[in-house]
This record gives structure tokens, sequence and C-alpha cells, in this order.
């Protein structure tokens, strides 16, 4: 199920961070002004922070595992400060590991002596809990989004999938009711995307959006409020 390897192009962002392109898709899975820095703005920064601010103890869930940036960011964070992550990430389409361990973030990132942790999301099993360190904890499941079948559990969702122009149908109220049913209360989703409709879809839904500060390159982004 994974993408074939002559499928995905490994390509240098404008930060030196590494992205992929999908030939299948026809897109790159981050922003061509910095993969690092977008990643840490829109979900790091954005999601995970403010939950941060009144919680010592978050559940994230994340749409589209990809090159597993967000999830290795969020493993630092776990190791820099006295916080507790659960960590569920959904992908339908998982990156081969070959192409995941030339992927260049731990070295970016300052983070050598983590590198085996980045190895390990993508070596692990799916579809089961693995204990990182004490304070991370981590789950991958093998599945389409639109598959994602839990009840007001995640306090973080960090909306990663292709953007709306590519796979429209995960923008769509149908998916986006799915990611709602999933949050606690208060919980917050965070988005790179801020195109009219999926801020239109996600007020329809209950929702409070707001327009905030987007990455480089980007004006705005979304964050939704549940």
């Amino acid at each position: 199920m994974s993408q074939k390897q002559d499928d995905i192009k490994i390509v240098t962002t404008q930060d030196g961070s590494h992205s992929l392109f999908s030939q299948q898709f026809g897109e790159q899975y981050h922003s061509k002004y910095g993969a690092i820095l977008e990643s840490r703005h829109v979900f790091i920064e954005a999601g995970l922070f403010y939950k941060f601010s009144s919680s010592d103890e978050v559940n994230v869930l994340e749409i589209g595992f990809g090159s597993g940036l967000n999830a290795f960011l969020s493993y630092l964070e776990s190791v820099n400060r006295p916080k507790k992550i659960y960590y569920e990430t959904m992908e339908a389409f998982p990156v081969s590991e070959p192409d995941a361990l030339k992927l260049n973030y731990p070295e970016q990132l300052m983070a050598e002596d983590h590198a085996s942790i980045f190895q390990q999301m993508h070596r692990l099993p799916w579809d089961a809990v693995h204990q990182l360190s004490p304070n991370f904890h981590f789950k991958k499941v093998l599945k389409k989004f639109e598959e994602l079948k839990e009840s007001a559990r995640f306090d973080v969702v960090y909306f990663d999938a292709f953007a709306p122009g590519t796979q429209p149908e995960l923008w769509e109220n149908s998916m986006l009711s799915l990611v709602y049913e999933a949050m606690r209360p208060k919980g917050v989703l965070v988005t790179y995307s801020a195109k009219g409709s999926v801020k239109r879809n996600l007020k329809s839904l209950g929702f409070q959006v707001e327009n905030i500060p987007g990455p480089p390159g980007k004006r705005e982004m979304i964050r939704a409020i549940k």
C-alpha cells in the first residue's frame, strides 16, 4: 500500500530541510519556503503550543503522517518540556521506508541524538501503540482518512492532507464532520489551508474559525476551535 520509490522524489526547500514530491498526486508535501518552518509554525506553534497553555497532557490526531516531520517535531517538544503527548496519525499511502530514511530532519533540527526515534517512527508496526519516551506514546493507523471513527478523544488535530485542489473530498463536510466528532470540547484543529470554502465548511459544523498569520509564503492559515 506504500507509494512506490519511483513515485516519490526528495526535494530541498528554502530552509534547507527536505520535502517529498508525489508523482501520484502531483503535489509537494510541504511549502517550498521551508518544510520545517511550515510544520513548526502551523502545527507546533499554532496547535500544540496553543493547547499546552492550558493542559499538561495532550492527545494529538494527525491527518496525514506523510514524511513524519510533524510527529518528530511533536516528539522533540515532549523531550524539551514536562508535557505528555499521545500521538495518533493516519495515513492511507505511506512513504516507503527507504525514502523516509533519507530525509534530513534530525540533522536540520540539530537533533541527531534523536535520529533513531525518527527512524523508528517509520519502521514500527502500524496499528499499535508504541512508547517512544516517558512522555510520548505513538500510534500509526493505516487507513483512509474517511475511515476515521472516534468520539471525543483528541485535543489537537493536525489536518495535513493534500490541498483542497488535489483531494477536495477530504475537505468536505463528510470528512470534516468525522474530525469534529473525534475532538474533545475546546479541541483545536490547525491546517495550512486558508481557503474560503474550508472556512465555511468548518463554521457550518460548529467550529469557531480563526484566521491567523500563516508560515512564510502564506498570508493566513486556519485555526478552528470546537
